[in-house]
């Protein structure tokens, strides 16, 4: 709402806007009206009961919502006390839309640093925000944690946030108990980003929430006595949330396999996916399905590759760190017993779909130096292409090391299946021993042998094409 001219001639333009001083006080002021003490009409109202927000104030409210999206208007707010009022509102209101528009306007605020500064050093505002996410109303989550997530992008105050939150356990009960039950896959998204963020930023606080959902159950221990099994909640909360997001938001399960690749960086985390009560099924299952069956696939392009580094790094790293756990954990126990779920079950398909992923970035890295012959990039075009080979190494790298973990594992019979259902053949092998050399020597020289057992042909003429790899005697 522009100001007249009568308004602008005497000052009411908010800062260098057209916006009316004089029309934001009277909303405010407004606001502060609806939220103002009628105990008779409280004492009346049952309690929890919910109200609906009058439209014509609804309208003007919102208004402001979009308009504090200006620093000058934001600003006035600080000035006018706004985030006092919105205090108020989340104190005494009913009405789920008059919080959430409130909340959505301190999250605008918040994107100014000074302003950011100002919320996030108000210990009751912030415990009060906080608060905000054990709210029931969808709407209201999404804007406390857009806030939220702004605030932690702050380098000046997330450690305010990390310390708050730290200090307030209820807030991960909260936010495990969105991502294991929500279905609105926007507001899981910005969670997990807070999540993620929460993790990045602190290890301490990372590691409180693996160890918060630690409860004990019985379950069976290898010589089928009772033993008592950590049962660790944020993994499955996780889980589900990422369940929830793979098929709508490819954004959101990237920052999904992020948090869990996170918790991989340290060993209680690795515990706390493979000593579940389910023995790290779900987490191997699901990660298996997405490289194996969504992701970087025999029909898509080779190109796809570039688009999808980010999420198929997390993937494998967190695969690999599996992989090496139960490894250790599964040959200490049953002395390579096939039972071992992650050895042998569905074996050959993730090696295929490794190799796949090294034929694919083989054939971006050779595109990409045929571009360059062609023409001369700027040096903004240098720069993002060296980036690009970055994600495309780290990808490369964790790919190698999942892969050549496995490969020294395969058993004769792993490999005659692989054989057979066409995962393993000269070029796709080739390809592997060309990314594993010479760095992954022992690993490729140890499957060369069980190569040898199960086509001694192809073992020849790998040894042809690689000389390094004939056998010494």
């Amino acid at each position: 709402p522009p100001c007249s001219d009568a308004e602008e001639e005497e000052g009411d333009a908010v800062g260098n806007t057209v916006y009316s001083k004089h029309w934001l006080f009277s909303v405010l002021t407004r606001l502060i009206e609806v939220i103002a003490p009628a105990e008779p009409d409280l004492a009346a109202s049952p309690e929890g009961a919910r109200t609906e927000l009058d439209e014509e104030m609804e309208n003007d409210i919102c208004k402001v919502w979009d308009m504090s999206m200006d620093e000058d208007v934001a600003l006035f707010l600080q000035e006018f006390n706004a985030p006092d009022i919105f205090m108020g509102v989340f104190a005494k209101s009913k009405c789920p839309r008059l919080t959430e528009i409130c909340v959505g306007i301190l999250g605008n605020m918040a994107c100014f640093q000074d302003i950011c500064m100002s919320i996030s050093k108000d210990e009751n505002l912030g415990q009060v925000l906080l608060q905000r996410l054990c709210d029931s109303d969808s709407p209201t989550l999404l804007e406390t944690s857009r806030l939220l997530l702004t605030c932690l992008s702050q380098p000046e105050v997330a450690n305010v946030w990390v310390e708050r939150i730290r200090e307030n356990p209820s807030v991960y009960d909260c936010v495990c108990f969105i991502m294991s039950s929500s279905t609105n896959v926007e507001l899981l998204v910005k969670v997990g980003e807070v999540v993620d963020k929460l993790f990045d930023l602190d290890e301490e606080l990372m590691l409180n929430w693996i160890k918060s959902g630690t409860c004990r159950s019985v379950g069976p221990s290898v010589d089928d006595s009772p033993e008592e099994l950590p049962d660790f909640k944020i993994v499955p909360c996780i889980l589900e949330a990422a369940k929830q997001v793979r098929s709508d938001n490819p954004e959101g399960l990237d920052v999904y396999m992020h948090i869990l690749q996170l918790l991989t960086t340290v060993d209680e985390g690795i515990q706390a996916i493979v000593q579940a009560p389910d023995g790290g099924k779900d987490t191997w299952s699901l990660l298996y399905d997405l490289v194996c069956q969504e992701l970087c696939q025999p029909d898509d392009p080779p190109i796809i590759v570039q688009e999808q580094k980010t999420v198929l790094a997390s993937i494998l790293s967190v695969l690999s760190a599996m992989f090496a756990s139960q490894t250790e954990q599964e040959y200490t126990r049953m002395r390579k017993s096939k039972s071992c779920y992650f050895l042998f079950f569905f074996y050959m398909p993730l090696i295929g779909s490794l190799i796949r992923i090294l034929q694919y970035m083989e054939g971006c890295r050779k595109r990409a130096a045929d571009n360059s012959k062609e023409s001369e990039q700027e040096e903004t075009g240098r720069t993002d292409v060296n980036e690009e080979d970055f994600h495309l190494k780290i990808l490369k790298d964790i790919c190698c090391e999942l892969l050549s973990n496995m490969l020294q594992e395969l058993t004769k019979e792993n490999t005659l299946e692989g054989l057979h259902q066409g995962h393993l053949n000269e070029q796709t092998c080739s390809c592997a021993f060309q990314n594993l050399l010479p760095l992954y020597f022992a690993s490729v020289e140890s499957f060369l042998e069980v190569l040898r057992e199960a086509d001694q042909t192809l073992a020849d003429n790998l040894e042809k094409r690689f000389p390094s790899l004939k056998v010494h005697t």
